[in-house]
């Protein structure tokens, strides 16, 4: 190939497998985990403040598949019911919000931003697709573009993605 033609392929266009500046680590939940396998962009962490402000405590679940399944979908937490087939893959524990929340959090107990206490905000995965990226360190980002599904942001002209490396 020449030059002109080889830019389509080019190894060196591919995303970075570095971690991505500024993310923050979630808190390990995998049992005899010790290093996260997720973070959150500071995009995700502007959009996630957001919904939080609108829509009270929080929490992902990444389904797989294609088309939406492969987008982490943010709810309310206990809206998306988890149970054996779900695997808790971490927590985002962040401060509280200074101002103006009108989220629905009862305090400390349940993570739910309560004046003072910090927000946590769980994140999971279909087992089926934790066996298929048990080996891959997930950052969620948010980028302009509109979600679908019942993802909250969705109307929000953002939607979070999944950027992805090995571990």
């Amino acid at each position: 190939m020449d030059e002109k033609t080889s830019d389509a392929c080019d190894i060196a266009q591919s995303p970075p497998t570095e971690p991505i500046p500024g993310v923050v680590d979630a808190r390990p939940e995998v049992e005899g985990e010790t290093e996260s396998r997720l973070a959150f962009t500071p995009a995700a962490l502007e959009l996630i403040d957001e919904l939080w402000e609108m829509h009270g405590p929080l929490m992902f679940h990444q389904s797989g598949g294609c088309c939406d399944g492969s987008a982490p979908m943010c709810y309310q937490r206990g809206e998306f019911k988890t149970g054996g087939q779900d695997v808790l893959l971490g927590t985002l524990v962040l401060p509280p919000l200074t101002s103006g929340a009108a989220g629905s959090g009862t305090g400390a107990d349940d993570g739910g931003g309560g004046e003072g206490s910090p927000r946590e905000i769980e994140f999971w995965m279909s087992r089926e697709q934790f066996g298929v990226w048990a080996h891959t360190h997930l950052t969620v980002d948010a980028v302009p573009g509109r979600g679908s599904g019942f993802s909250l942001e969705a109307p929000e002209g953002k939607r979070f993605l999944i950027r992805s490396r090995l571990l």
